[in-house]
């Protein structure tokens, strides 16, 4: 079953990666195609890594805005007055912000919605810090002159950035799919049908929810980090606000959190239709027709966009082959 599970992976690695080429030959001179897709493909980033948490490790969080905004401070401050390349300062945040969870273990005595809360919470303390620690990241002046994302060969900074983008959230997929398949991910799934029974087969419930706390943390970091290579500039408002918690749960669950490829199929879905829709409908509070469309993919199917689609195929597939027969 794992092998058959990593196959499908391989080939959906393989598909992605020549569905993205596809968009970059064929949008690549678009500057705004180009800018939503990143934007998306982020989102799609922040999204998985916090499905993985959620999937895997039982845990939902309202905090990953900590993970990233932290990412994105030490890659740019590691960038900006260390001199380090940008693809070490990415690697650099990824590790600052696991470092960063590590504050965050004792909230892993906590259970649903107050462990919700309690990242909620630590996520508005490194907001404050930010804030106020204006010796180093200059406080709500923000920090300018960030070193962009290195512009791959033949490719424009745009369509690059897009091309790196997606193979970023390809990383985080492996990543994913690697530990789901591990004797890990098998402890962590039997966890969800009774911790209490893993405990008593010597299963330490604790370090495992510990572990996916900090590659989710990472895996966000690293996408925070990349963000602001792209954007150049950072402030504690957005590096820390709202749309890293909001659009990333939205994206997961819209998509189906507990698939693989959902979190970032969600992700295109929702920034596409939010960007070039209902911005056009609604240019003011736009972001209410994306609740009315989350709301309506929970009701018409609660595992997202990914089974709904599944569940329609199958049913098309019976009746195509009564007609071949026939």
């Amino acid at each position: 079953m794992n092998r058959l599970h990593a196959l499908r992976a391989h080939k959906g690695t393989a598909a992605a990666l020549l569905l993205l080429a596809a968009v970059v030959l064929a949008w690549g001179g678009n500057p705004y195609v180009m800018s939503i897709t990143i934007a998306a493909l982020v989102t799609g980033g922040v999204a998985l890594a916090w499905a993985l948490l959620g999937n895997l490790g039982g845990m939902v969080s309202f905090g990953h805005a900590a993970f990233a905004g932290a990412g994105a401070y030490v890659s740019a401050l590691c960038t900006l007055r260390l001199g380090v390349p940008v693809p070490a300062g990415i690697v650099l945040g990824a590790l600052g912000a696991a470092i960063s969870a590590l504050a965050m273990l004792p909230a892993l005595r906590l259970r649903g919605p107050y462990f919700a809360l309690a990242i909620l919470a630590y996520a508005h303390i490194f907001k404050i810090i930010a804030t106020e620690w204006t010796s180093v990241t200059r406080g709500a002046a923000g920090l300018s002159g960030i070193p962009p994302l290195p512009v791959l060969p033949g490719l424009d900074a745009k369509a690059s950035a897009c091309l790196l983008a997606g193979l970023l959230v390809l990383a985080f997929a492996l990543v994913y799919q690697f530990i789901r398949a591990s004797h890990a991910g098998l402890a962590l799934r039997a966890m969800h049908a009774s911790e209490d029974a893993t405990r008593v087969l010597g299963v330490n419930s604790t370090l495992l929810k510990g572990m996916m706390l900090l590659v989710s943390a990472a895996m966000a970091g690293a996408a925070g980090a990349f963000n602001v290579h792209y954007i150049g500039f950072l402030e504690p408002d957005y590096a820390f606000g709202a749309t890293w918690v909001t659009l990333p749960i939205v994206a997961a669950i819209f998509g189906g959190y507990r698939t693989l490829a959902g979190p970032v199929i969600g992700a295109l879905a929702v920034s596409l239709a939010d960007q070039l829709l209902f911005k056009e409908w609604l240019p003011t509070g736009h972001q209410f027709l994306l609740g009315v469309l989350l709301v309506a993919m929970i009701l018409a199917s609660p595992g997202g966009l990914l089974p709904l689609a599944d569940k329609m195929l199958r049913r098309l597939r019976p009746s195509s082959q009564g007609d071949t027969h026939a």
